[in-house]
């Protein structure tokens, strides 16, 4: 099938101490240029995101090269950035869209890819058989073997796409907006795929579980340690000595309702569950400890619930 790509390349990686995601290393290239392999056959690609040093993908175009088991990257490059920055991957992906369109880029089919998945080409011939088998559609969404829908592995209509943005853009904007709202009017299959195709890296226990590399431990380290001597300082501040904080688990939870709801609502999530701690420890419900572990707990599940029910975002 005849098709663009958009890859969406940028972001804050908070639970990766700001490191770049496109420059992590997973079998000898990086994920962008895994992402690239994955794209292989598209038309024209573009990267929305920063230009990052040692990703595999400079701001000028890129006619050939490596890119995971041996493949060749797509022929004709292009990078654009969502405008604000950091405004999400809805606003990345319209940005994406323009980019192609102001390069005179037209193609019927957009397949969308965030670039921190290193195992998305084996989903990627799935999307395109799915729509091939069923004329109609406007796109095809991978779903990972136990449920959950990802929507930055997908395959949409060139044409839905551009109107849904035009609609959004004329309305509330793309800033912070959710995709599967962007999504949502579309006539969308669910297309079930291998196992690990969506496993994303959000964390360093992602990376770790993949495989992936990360040469400079020692700025790591120092992210790490600039946060416990943060944390130690506002604790002191607020005459919370006493008070032990699972920072990992509260980065975590700010991630899922990062990715569940919209970005803005991991530190609206954190600070709200942190207060209902304090509340609950205030009234002798539970210990510190406990308070915050069940606080914790109930916005994890809140935050995936709220995605489930295709209101939140990836």
């Amino acid at each position: 099938m005849e098709f663009n790509a958009v890859i969406l390349a940028g972001g804050r990686a908070t639970r990766l101490g700001g490191v770049p995601k496109p420059s992590l290393k997973y079998d000898g290239d990086t994920l962008l240029q895994h992402a690239l392999h994955a794209a292989r056959g598209a038309s024209a690609v573009v990267v929305v995101g920063p230009d990052v040093p040692g990703s595999g993908g400079g701001a000028e175009l890129v006619t050939s090269g490596r890119a995971g088991a041996g493949g060749q990257l797509p022929g004709r490059i292009l990078r654009a950035r969502e405008e604000p920055v950091f405004a999400g991957p809805a606003a990345a992906i319209a940005a994406g869209l323009a980019a192609l369109t102001k390069n005179g880029e037209s193609s019927p089919w957009t397949l969308v890819l965030a670039c921190d998945m290193p195992h998305a080409s084996r989903g990627v011939g799935l999307l395109w058989a799915a729509l091939e088998s069923s004329p109609g559609v406007e796109g095809a969404m991978a779903v990972s073997v136990d449920g959950r829908k990802q929507p930055l592995l997908g395959a949409y209509s060139t044409a839905a796409l551009e109107r849904e943005v035009a609609v959004a853009s004329e309305g509330s904007g793309l800033t912070n907006s959710s995709v599967f709202r962007l999504l949502a009017r579309l006539n969308v299959l669910d297309v079930e795929v291998p196992a690990r195709s969506t496993d994303d890296v959000d964390t360093w226990e992602d990376a770790a579980a993949l495989g992936i590399d990360y040469e400079l431990e020692a700025d790591v380290k120092s992210q790490e340690e600039t946060l416990e001597e943060w944390c130690r300082t506002l604790l002191q501040a607020f005459e919370l000595e006493g008070v032990e904080v699972d920072i990992n688990e509260v980065l975590a939870v700010a991630g899922v309702a990062a990715h569940s709801v919209v970005r803005p609502a991991a530190p609206l999530t954190t600070f709200i569950a942190g207060y209902a701690a304090g509340m609950a420890r205030g009234i002798g419900q539970a210990s510190d400890d406990a308070s915050m572990n069940a606080a914790l707990e109930l916005a994890r599940k809140i935050a995936k619930e709220y995605s489930e029910s295709g209101t939140g975002t990836e």
